[in-house]
């Protein structure tokens, strides 16, 4: 069996900030998961979840192509994906946050890639 791509405590703190984003806040989060590809370079740097649908995330999308941008994607397309060698997209379990989604946006626009 493959591990959720968020726990618990994550999608709780994810639909916290998706209800802020929905009720017009303007905010800044800190990203809350980080969702890799381990056989290509993919990253999904997810700050908030869709309350209205508990599926769509919000956040840092990088998939490898030198073109990292703020975006959307279901969570449960990102549980089918597989990279070439058929691995799955694994959460981060040593991810934490150190900087703001913004400062995350900046650095990878500039590098090309999120940085580690």
């Amino acid at each position: 069996m493959t591990q959720p791509l968020v726990t618990a405590e994550q999608r709780a703190r994810l639909l916290a900030v998706g209800e802020a984003r929905a009720a017009g806040q303007d905010i800044d989060p800190l990203p809350v998961v980080r969702l890799f590809t381990p056989d290509a370079h993919a990253i999904w740097l997810l700050a908030a979840l869709d309350p209205a649908d508990g599926d769509t995330a919000w956040g840092l999308i990088d998939l490898g192509i030198g073109m990292p941008a703020l975006g959307m994607v279901k969570l449960s397309d990102l549980g089918g994906i597989v990279g070439p060698r058929q691995k799955p997209v694994l959460r981060d379990p040593y991810f934490h946050a150190t900087r703001s989604l913004s400062e995350y946006v900046q650095l990878a626009q500039r590098d090309g890639s999120i940085p580690d």
